[in-house]
């Protein structure tokens, strides 16, 4: 009747003193057992050739049993005789059995007499309980438990039914089974053949010592042309089998775990590495770019040349400006990405260097853009300077010209006081005629006093050719000085010479009375007509217009006095005509003549409509602005209301969230797209801003809204947008990797927004307290200033490691996060790199090599230090010091 696996297992493992082995079985357990024994005497440096002679005298049985057990064993006797020998092997026995182990009919006397019975049940009692007992495998243990750990291993593999340790190995499908479950790469499975178990046996026993390190201990002969193998020598080859392979399995488990963990590690320092980066890129282009903009030199300080200067800003605005904001936004999303993925993995947070905080980055920011600010404060400003300038400067020499075409010879008449040798009508003439300049002089003071103001406006102003305005309007000053001085005398002199001549024509007189203040009338009316004007708005021109038609209805008045002066001229040339004398053609006092009246008043005339024309053309000119300022006011007034809906929206939805975080992100991502979409209304108002810029139209009553205004809230939707989208792609994130629930991540965002009373998505030290304790967290006793207290320093070490001073939602959610659920530690990596170095308290290059991949080994290689503990060998690395530092308890 054929056993059953159940009848199998009750077989009794004991050592029977009365069985007589099977002679076959006697030879294959001499050859297994004793190459049994050598796998293990080999780490001692010795090894038996003859398994009843070399344990006689007990030495290599104590040290095969301090090798296998890793025990000390009492120190054997040395002597040569009989009773050394059996003292040294009882010394073995007496260990043996204080493992538990009943010896039952061996005796060290028949151990020494060399009876091979007795000492392979010795044997096979040391593999039972040091190879075997300590088998488990699904609460079975021993015989049983190795059994039933082939029998899982070999069940997918065809024609193998592991039942026993004897006949379910002959054919040798079972061994290759073993080992190409574990080593696929070492057995082509597939080609092996049930009918040729010599092939199959012998190819088990030379891949299993070349590639496994487990010495043959059975030859494929014994075991075709036995028709029951020996069960005990199967049992201890195949225990041999059990520990090289599932020692394999957990190195290949601790290699997988020190690996992901290193492959962690090398992402985060990528991370790092590419944050520092474009923190100095950006860094380095905003310290280049402020001295630009805080340079306000010009070579020439001209309306073209700060022309030339507003164009490349506005293309550095425009061009420039633009990938660099991007690249910041790039930036915080890296950093923050980095914090989250280092908290996830229970690292410590990431500090970048000094001067490359994300505070620092906003602080350089704000810091461009005032730079920014004032250096288009100051080109506008000067471009309206320059133009008032431009325009004072052409009244001046406007004014200059005409004073000086005045002033032109008068310097010679005023000095010339020779009257002896005038006639008495003459001296009259030429008193009179004095009479009338002091008039005129007079009347010229205030253009001098206009050149002199005007000058001296210029010269406040920075006016670029100012040296050459001092010295002309010097040089009038100077010469009406000269003029004071020299009509006095003259006055004097002709005062004196008329009390002698009287003879005075009065109708002469009368006509220089009239003709001279007319004159001077009309050369300040036509010097008004041809006055070059500047204006910015339609109140402004129109308001010359009026001024110009109140000008026009005194025309009448004028022309009245005009026909007066026209006849008094012609009265004197028809007495001059009538009496035949040449008194008549020269007028003593003055120099005006008729002709010179008519051609000043006809000038004067042509000029009223020329004044006219040019007012309307400027008043066209300022109702185009008008339509300008409508024009943009329109658009911005559409722009900035939904700029601030937007705003105000994406608040709403943050404080007060419905749906699930992929909701939430969906709908971020809508109004990420709307505002891409809404890019081009922003553009078409910048194109109206740079019209209206140039068009130099500097208010606009017709909206509040300013262009910087609407760039300023458009920069904050954009990045608000993708701030929060990122704050929600790490929620869930954060969600995904620690098993966090919606209702948590709602209940956590609940209490953050609760006590985030000003909407700015962060929490004072004060607030946060509050949210950790309405959430039931423990942080010590508050004794009046929070952060004197040592838990909850603790918990800010944390959440803020760089002391700003507040915390944001991500860093809190972190926290909440870790404080819920355990990750992986440094002493669980410290426990597989231990697994690797064979229970030692180091590990060598070789091992890492051998174990880990190879850029993994390397890394490791690289950064681990020497290992200095006693049992040091040369090479040997301190795996302790590395596991520690890789979650930054200490330096790596």
């Amino acid at each position: 009747m054929a056993m059953t696996e159940e009848d199998y297992m009750k077989q009794e493992d004991e050592w029977d003193r009365k069985q007589v082995l099977d002679p076959a079985w006697e030879r294959q357990q001499r050859k297994t057992f004793t190459a049994w024994c050598n796998s293990h005497l080999r780490k001692a440096q010795t090894q038996i050739d003859n398994i009843e002679d070399d344990f006689c005298n007990g030495l290599k049985l104590i040290t095969l049993l301090e090798v296998i057990s890793g025990e000390k064993l009492p120190k054997p006797d040395r002597g040569k005789m009989r009773v050394h020998k059996i003292a040294n092997v009882n010394k073995g026995l007496d260990f043996i059995a204080s493992k538990g182990v009943k010896l039952v009919s061996i005796g060290a006397e028949e151990i020494v007499d060399g009876n091979l019975k007795m000492t392979l049940g010795m044997i096979w009692t040391i593999i039972l309980r040091f190879a075997i007992q300590d088998i488990s495998v699904e609460d079975q243990s021993s015989k049983e438990g190795l059994l039933l750990w082939c029998q899982r291993k070999t069940a997918p593999y065809r024609n193998v039914n592991v039942t026993n340790f004897h006949t379910s190995w002959k054919d040798g499908l079972a061994f290759c089974a073993l080992i190409h479950r574990h080593r696929p790469e070492l057995i082509d499975y597939q080609s092996l053949k049930k009918d040729d178990p010599m092939t199959n046996l012998n190819l088990a026993f030379e891949v299993a010592e070349k590639y496994l390190d487990v010495p043959k201990m059975l030859e494929a002969e014994e075991i075709v042309n036995t028709p029951k193998p020996d069960e005990r020598s199967i049992m201890t080859y195949v225990s041999s089998y059990y520990h090289a392979l599932a020692g394999a399995q957990k190195a290949e488990t601790a290699a997988s775990r020190i690996g992901n963990v290193l492959s962690m590690n090398r992402e985060n320092e990528q991370l790092m590495e590419e944050y520092d980066r474009l923190a100095s890129d950006l860094l380095e282009w905003i310290n280049r770019k402020k001295p630009w903009l805080e340079d306000r030199s010009v070579p020439e300080l001209t309306v073209p040349a700060l022309q030339n200067k507003l164009d490349d800003f506005r293309a550095y605005r425009r061009q420039e400006k633009p990938p660099k904001a991007e690249q910041k936004g790039q930036l915080e999303t890296a950093f923050n990405t980095l914090q989250t993925k280092l908290r996830l993995n229970n690292r410590p947070p990431y500090m970048p260097a000094e001067g490359k905080l994300l505070s620092d980055i906003h602080r350089a920011w704000r810091g461009l853009e005032s730079a920014e600010k004032g250096y288009e404060d100051w080109l506008l400003s000067e471009m309206r300077r320059l133009e008032r300038l431009d325009h004072l400067a052409q009244k001046f020499k406007h004014k200059c010209d005409t004073h000086e075409a005045w002033a032109d010879g008068k310097e010679d008449n005023l000095a010339n006081n020779n009257f002896k040798s005038q006639r008495l009508n003459e001296l009259r003439a030429l008193h009179r005629k004095h009479i009338a300049f002091e008039s005129d002089l007079a009347a010229h003071q205030d253009r001098v006093e206009q050149i002199c103001a005007i000058g001296q406006e210029l010269v406040t102003l920075r006016y670029h050719a100012v040296d050459q305005i001092n010295e002309r309007c010097q040089k009038i000053c100077d010469q009406w000085d000269l003029f004071g001085s020299l009509t006095i005398k003259r006055r004097n002199a002709l005062d004196e010479a008329v009390k002698i001549l009287e003879n005075i024509d009065r109708l002469q007189l009368d006509f220089a009375k009239r003709a001279t203040p007319f004159n001077n009338w009309m050369d300040g009316a036509r010097e008004d007509l041809m006055d070059m004007f500047i204006v910015h708005t339609l109140n402004e021109i129109e308001g010359l217009m009026e001024a110009h038609k109140v000008f026009e209805d005194t025309l009448g008045e004028a022309q009245t006095e005009f026909n007066t002066v026209v006849d008094l001229g012609n009265q004197i040339k028809q007495l001059g005509a009538q009496y035949d004398t040449d008194a008549a053609n020269d007028n003593p006092y003055t120099a005006l003549t008729v002709e010179d009246v008519t051609t000043q008043w006809s000038e004067l005339t042509n000029l009223v409509p020329e004044r006219e024309t040019a007012l309307k053309a400027e008043h066209g000119k300022q109702r185009a602005h008008e339509d300008m300022r409508v024009h943009f006011a329109q658009k911005a007034n559409i722009v900035g209301p939904w700029i601030e809906n937007k705003v105000e929206v994406i608040m709403n939805l943050f404080s007060q969230p419905q749906g699930s975080m992929e909701e939430q992100l969906e709908q971020l991502q809508l109004f990420d797209h709307d505002a891409t979409l809404y890019k081009p209304y922003m553009e078409e108002l910048e194109g109206l801003n740079q019209a209206v810029q140039e068009a130099m139209i500097f208010e606009n009553p017709h909206t509040e809204y300013t262009m910087e205004t609407i760039r300023v809230g458009w920069e904050q939707l954009l990045n608000n947008i993708r701030r929060y989208i990122n704050e929600m792609e790490n929620s869930i994130l954060t969600r995904d990797s620690k098993g966090i629930t919606d209702d948590q991540l709602k209940d956590f965002r609940a209490a953050f927004n609760h006590f985030d009373k000003n909407h700015t998505q962060k929490l004072e030290y004060v607030e946060f307290r509050s949210c950790l304790v309405s959430l039931g967290y423990d942080v010590g006793e508050q004794d009046g200033d929070p952060r004197r207290d040592a838990e909850f320093q603790r918990v800010l070490m944390n959440v803020d490691p760089s002391r700003v001073g507040h915390i944001t939602f991500q860093a809190f959610l972190d926290f909440m996060s870790k404080e819920s659920v355990d990750t992986d530690t440094a002493e669980q990596v410290m426990e597989s790199f231990r697994v690797l170095a064979g229970d030692k308290s180091y590990i060598t290059a070789d091992e890492l090599r051998r174990e880990l991949p190879p850029d993994q080994a390397e890394y490791c290689i690289e950064r681990m230090a020497p290992y200095s503990g006693p049992d040091a060998i040369p090479g040997a690395l301190d795996y302790r010091s590395f596991s520690t530092a890789l979650y930054g308890q200490s330096d790596l």
